[in-house]
């Protein structure tokens, strides 16, 4: 029996384990990628854990996700990443160079290598042939000190893709597609690997679209073979030495297959609050907008940047529109200024934003109350874009310019007798990586500078005999770590002070929620299905470790979240029994006796103002020993 991708690049990476679905296994990191919300925690947790010089083939520090110098504290954080940086062996992308997916997808990326990032959508990677995968930042310090990342052996869900897709169509509604058929769930435990002779139709960058996108499906990862586009834009970056063929033997075997015809598709949206929330263009169309913000790691290529322009050029945004566009990357932003394209955008009305993440994160251009905006994203969670009554519509960047141009959500194809949206891939990307800093050779001599606002990190205690407390609140379904930890731009600042940011923890569900886990000394959180979803944040598990919060019980977590969860010492706990939901309001109290054996077991009986109910905990042996360690540092220190 045949390979598949997946396959192949676990089993060449295979440290422990045994390829069985559901099974743990081992991984070794060849690269890992960090950005300054996340980073920060994890290169701290690096330091407690003594590393000295990273041991991956390659470890990049980004920033791009905070950039707005309002104060000291991001001036401070950026140093302080910067000067940790070049002490143990990791190369830095100053501010303004890009977006760490868009950026190391044109510059590091490598087909057949694994990468593991402190960032969700660390999966863009696989529109190069990386096994590229999201997780919390100490999972990443863990791995750039040459320890191996745990995961189960996930499924492989094939997707074929056939057909062609026709003009105005395009990679962000395939991924939009995808969404609608398998929801935010679906993916969940599984790879998702591209193959057919669509494939060869879609460029790298189009690829990548679709593979960061993956992550909203809830997937492990999502990966594309390589092939001559591949090698194409490698060349086109200088690096054709890194390319190697990589594909599916012609008697692979998947756990599933879905099958989507290109050329059926049309343009899609996905509606507020969340991103399987799908319909066509056509069917929404005619709702009025009054924002549009084209960039984001999802969206923000030469190659989308260019049929931008192509649309804007020569016509004029109207007065009651708000367009903002940010390319993805020092190297796109040079390359418009250059050939016109940029002129084309400034002069019909677009403000150029900083090449970063930005509106995305809900760090600036938040949008009017009330008001509509289209964004070429991956996420449109409730409140993300900085205004909780805002309507955020997940769009393609086609699609983004015509419903600029015309002041409402308007299908791309009614403009496809007045633009030509032809633009050819590079033979040659222009390269200058002037704002990517080497570490030092020297580096017993370099110096870590650290700031006031950066303060040290909570650790848990192991796991005792007895857990108790009240269930310090009760949410719903799909709560993301958006709702758990907010990152908005009046917080990002503080992503190294964890006792500053718990007085933000769960406030979008309860505004109360902090004072009240303070006042009783911690206790329990009860979620419903798919608790934790979206960003790796690590935060959302180490500011309720800080708060005391000693288990969250739910009906499902998402994959990072409830990695996290374990990694801080906190008890991922699932309903045996999904009515049980109902019996654990607020004020409970809750008992777990003899935790430890009850943990072994995978079955943990909880009683609820003394009435008992059953629950389960799914834990790998490796995460067992983590839970009872009281969190991974303190494992770590246990091993030494």
């Amino acid at each position: 029996m045949g390979k598949n991708l997946t396959q192949k690049i676990i089993e060449s990476h295979l440290v422990e384990g045994k390829m069985i679905p559901g099974e743990q296994i081992g991984l070794k990191i060849d690269q890992t990628l960090t950005q300054d919300s996340t980073g920060t925690m994890a290169y701290l947790q690096l330091e407690a854990m003594d590393v000295g010089q990273v041991k991956t083939l390659r470890s990049v520090a980004y920033i791009d996700h905070n950039m707005l110098q309002q104060g000291f504290e991001n001036a401070d954080d950026h140093k302080y990443i910067q000067t940790v940086a070049n002490k143990h062996g990791i190369y830095f992308s100053k501010p303004g160079n890009g977006i760490c997916h868009q950026v190391h997808l044109e510059r590091f990326g490598v087909p057949g290598q694994t990468l593991l990032g402190s960032d969700s959508h660390t999966p863009t990677g696989g529109g190069i042939g990386m096994l590229a995968m999201g997780a919390g930042g100490l999972d990443v310090a863990v791995a750039m000190g040459g320890g191996t990342y745990y995961i189960n052996m996930p499924k492989v869900l094939k997707v074929e893709l056939t057909g062609a897709l026709r003009p105005f169509v395009t990679a962000k509604d395939i991924i939009l597609e995808v969404l609608r058929i398998l929801s935010v769930k679906g993916g969940v435990g599984r790879v998702i690997e591209y193959a057919g002779e669509g494939v060869k139709t879609l460029s790298v960058p189009e690829r990548a679209t679709i593979t960061n996108m993956g992550t909203e499906l809830g997937a492990t990862t999502s990966i594309f073979p390589t092939d001559e586009t591949t090698r194409a834009f490698l060349r086109a970056q200088g690096r054709e030495g890194d390319y190697i063929e990589l594909k599916a033997d012609a008697d692979a075997e998947y756990d599933e297959t879905i099958t989507i015809d290109l050329s059926a598709l049309e343009p899609l949206t996905a509606l507020p609050h969340s991103p399987d929330n799908v319909k066509t263009v056509k069917e929404a169309a005619g709702i009025k907008v009054d924002q549009v913000a084209i960039g984001s790691c999802t969206n923000s290529s030469y190659l989308d940047m260019m049929r931008v322009a192509k649309i804007l050029k020569g016509r004029t945004v109207p007065a009651d529109v708000s367009l903002v566009i940010a390319p993805g990357s020092k190297q796109v932003l040079t390359m418009l200024a250059e050939n016109g394209a940029l002129a084309d955008m400034i002069d019909a009305g677009a403000r150029i934003l900083e090449a970063g993440c930005g509106p995305c994160i809900g760090m600036g251009q938040a949008p009017a109350s009330n008001a509509v905006s289209l964004r070429t994203i991956n996420r449109n969670f409730k409140g993300r874009c900085g205004t909780t009554s805002a309507g955020v519509y997940i769009v393609s960047p086609e699609t983004a310019a015509v419903s600029a141009l015309e002041g409402k959500l308007t299908d791309p194809r009614t403009y496809a007798d007045r633009v030509d949206l032809t633009v050819k891939m590079p033979e040659k990307f222009y390269v200058h990586d002037n704002m990517i800093i080497k570490p030092t050779d020297e580096p017993e001599k370099a110096e870590v500078i650290k700031g006031p606002n950066i303060k040290d990190f909570p650790v848990n205690h192991a796991l005792p005999e007895t857990v108790e407390g009240e269930v310090l609140i009760q949410v719903e379904d799909n709560i993301t770590t958006d709702h758990i930890m907010p990152s908005n731009a009046k917080l990002l600042p503080f992503r190294s002070n964890i006792p500053y940011l718990s007085d933000y923890c769960l406030t979008p569900c309860d505004p109360e929620f902090p004072a009240r886990a303070k006042a009783l000394g911690g206790g329990f959180i009860v979620g419903g299905e798919n608790y934790g979803q979206g960003s790796s944040r690590e935060h959302a598990a180490l500011v309720p470790l800080y708060l005391g919060v000693k288990g969250v019980i739910a009906k499902s977590f998402a994959r990072i979240h409830k990695a996290n969860l374990i990694n801080s010492g906190i008890l991922p706990l699932v309903f045996a029994h999904a009515e049980d939901y109902d019996k654990l309001g607020q004020g409970a109290k809750i008992v777990i006796e003899n935790a430890p054996e009850q943990v072994k077991t995978g079955k943990v009986t909880v009683l609820v103002d003394g009435k008992p109910i059953e629950t389960r905990i799914e834990l790998t042996d490796k995460e067992l020993q983590v839970l009872l360690a009281g969190g991974k540092i303190n494992f770590i220190k246990l091993a030494q």
